[in-house]
């Protein structure tokens, strides 16, 4: 191998040098040297992280768990002040930071689900881009549709009377996070009578340990606390999972339960091919945004990419110790926070649907829902 020329060294530092975000004017800043990394940069000495919830939600509480491990990885230990918006669904907290947040790397937004879908949807009240930020960390969830054991004494049984007649399912919103498991349902043909208005998934559960639903769905937390035993006792039929996304943006099955087929490959089992079409889309991008990237740490996209770059870092660093995966267990559940480009590359295409899509979308849920969408 031919030795570098001295220009093609000089020119191979200036392109390294851009990526870490340190080339500026000046001859000195130009002799700066390739191996500089995330840790020689100085972090703000107060990070305000806008969480657009309530004190002691789930996202609060998530935001809460984290600010401590980030606070001791980044250089200098800085403070991590949490600042509770809440309203509309988390939307107001999002605009606000949208219209205000510096670009220094000072302020971070903490958002989930309820914050994602009113952007793919097209709600009138957003007024954040998903482009306008970039994501630092990601943590996903999965998800297990199940059964009641008057429906079949297996999954197969179970799966094909639920083609034959109505069942009913305890659910939130239409356009809440039960969104992808509707739409699942439904290209299956199952016909789904679903009662709306449960203040949370538990209560969804409880009306199905109730008998007054004979079909129900949970996220996976809660699934292996409250379900797991009702399967254990025969009180419920685990059917598919929503699966998880691997690193190149497919949908596998969910490593927690690698013995239960992902709903692609029910689908694929009923209907004798993989799905498809405006709905399929419309479930991938749904089931992405959710539970692939249920929540994430935001920073406006102008943030320095040093700075980007050392909040990674130090992700990167924690998520490694046991002591963080002991005690994420519990807040976290079985799945190991995402970082970076990978984060980056699942929320481009989660947040990005196509009109024909939406309009799909639009159309299935008035019809199917009698749920009128005021979009932008």
């Amino acid at each position: 191998m031919r030795p570098l020329t001295s220009q093609q060294t000089l020119n191979t530092r200036l392109k390294h040098a851009a990526r870490l975000g340190l080339l500026c004017a000046g001859l000195s800043t130009l002799m700066l040297p390739a191996t500089a990394n995330a840790a020689d940069t100085d972090v703000p000495d107060t990070i305000k992280w806008t969480i657009p919830f309530g004190v002691g939600g789930g996202t609060d509480v998530w935001a809460r768990f984290f600010a401590p491990w980030f606070s001791e990885s980044l250089a200098g230990e800085p403070t991590i002040m949490i600042d509770n918006v809440p309203g509309g669904g988390s939307i107001n907290g999002a605009n606000l930071f949208a219209v205000r947040a510096k670009s220094d790397g000072s302020q971070w937004l903490g958002t989930s689900a309820s914050t994602q879908y009113p952007a793919m949807l097209g709600d009138p009240r957003v007024r954040y881009d998903y482009a306008d930020w970039k994501p630092i960390l990601a943590t996903p969830t999965g998800g297990v549709v199940y059964a009641s054991p008057e429906m079949g004494q297996d999954a197969d049984s179970a799966l094909q009377a639920l083609l034959k007649q109505p069942v009913k399912l305890a659910a939130q919103s239409p356009t809440g996070v039960e969104l992808p498991v509707l739409i699942a349902l439904d290209m299956l043909d199952v016909d789904v009578d679903p009662v709306f208005g449960m203040r949370s998934r538990g209560e969804g559960r409880l009306a199905f340990e109730r008998g007054e639903a004979n079909i129900d769905f949970q996220t996976t937390s809660a699934y292996l606390s409250n379900v797991q035993p009702l399967v254990d006792d025969g009180k419920a039929i685990p059917l598919f999972s929503l699966g998880v996304l691997n690193d190149e943006g497919q949908i596998v099955r969910d490593p927690t339960f690698p013995d239960l087929p992902t709903f692609n490959e029910v689908y694929k089992q009923t209907k004798g091919e993989a799905p498809s079409g405006n709905a399929y889309e419309a479930y991938r991008k749904f089931f992405a945004s959710g539970y692939a990237l249920q929540k994430l740490v935001m920073v406006p996209v102008d943030t320095p990419e040093a700075l980007t770059e050392a909040y990674r870092q130090a992700a990167r660093d924690f998520i490694k110790t046991d002591k963080f995966k002991e005690e994420s267990a519990a807040q976290l559940g079985p799945y190991t926070p995402i970082i970076g480009d990978t984060v980056s590359a699942h929320l481009e295409d989660a947040m990005s649907i196509k009109d024909e899509t939406r309009q799909w979308l639009i159309t299935w849920l008035a019809d199917k829902f009698d749920v009128h969408l005021a979009t932008r």
